[in-house]
């Protein structure tokens, strides 16, 4: 039985550099309000989500919208992480975690996708979420003269550079002995055929189970799963 209405956290973005939530982060969150309930955590079942990253947390919203769901469902019990590359950003996190009256239930890391990530967490998680940054770079921004909040849009020269350094670790730090998700967004402002062949290359299959247009773009959420064994 699904929850109704499901929490919505309280978030503030107030220190610089910070991402705001926008329309690609309800995207994925308006998805999981439809696929979460008593039983399932999509098709997996609630029970069997032991660990969950929220990866380039930014305020913290999807982390902290899971603790809050963490308190409404008995069976749905999984440590919960949320890293980002902007030490402003876990500022922005802690402080909305208070703001929701949680304070130590969600892991904090601070970290350039998973470089500083711990060896121990490492094949553990079930779910990892990334809502990367995807626009494309090229003729908006020098390398050298990138800012903290560059790296909340800026994809690289194509689009999708980021989102491919990311999955060319994120499958050792999946718990490939269960079943798991990768859910990610990507954008048609970048070369959609080019990025799903260089998803399919690097041992993933990929399915679009979501998306929204917003004016000039489609905005994708993507759910993956690790084939390489």
């Amino acid at each position: 039985m699904s929850i109704f209405p499901f929490p919505d956290p309280i978030i503030n973005c107030n220190f610089e550099n910070v991402y705001a939530p926008s329309d690609d982060t309800y995207l994925i969150l308006d998805y999981f309000k439809n696929k979460i309930d008593n039983s399932y955590f999509d098709d997996i079942k609630i029970n069997k989500i032991k660990n969950l990253l929220d990866l380039g947390t930014g305020t913290g919203i999807i982390a902290i919208f899971f603790q809050l769901i963490k308190k409404e469902i008995i069976n749905f019990d999984p440590k919960i992480y949320a890293s980002d590359i902007s030490e402003n950003a876990i500022k922005c996190v802690k402080s909305n975690m208070k703001a929701n009256e949680i304070y130590e239930e969600i892991n904090l890391l601070c970290s350039d996708l998973f470089n500083s990530f711990p060896d121990n967490l490492k094949n553990s998680f079930n779910i990892i979420i990334f809502n990367p940054p995807y626009l494309p770079s090229s003729r908006l921004i020098k390398k050298d003269q990138k800012k903290d909040i560059d790296y909340s849009w800026n994809g690289g020269e194509k689009g999708h550079e980021v989102l491919i350094n990311f999955l060319e670790k994120a499958n050792y730090f999946l718990n490939l002995q269960e079943k798991h998700y990768i859910y990610c967004i990507t954008s048609s402002r970048t070369d959609i055929v080019e990025t799903n062949r260089l998803i399919t290359n690097l041992g993933y299959k990929n399915q679009i189970v979501k998306k929204t247009h917003l004016f000039f773009e489609d905005i994708y959420l993507n759910r993956l799963t690790y084939n390489r064994l």
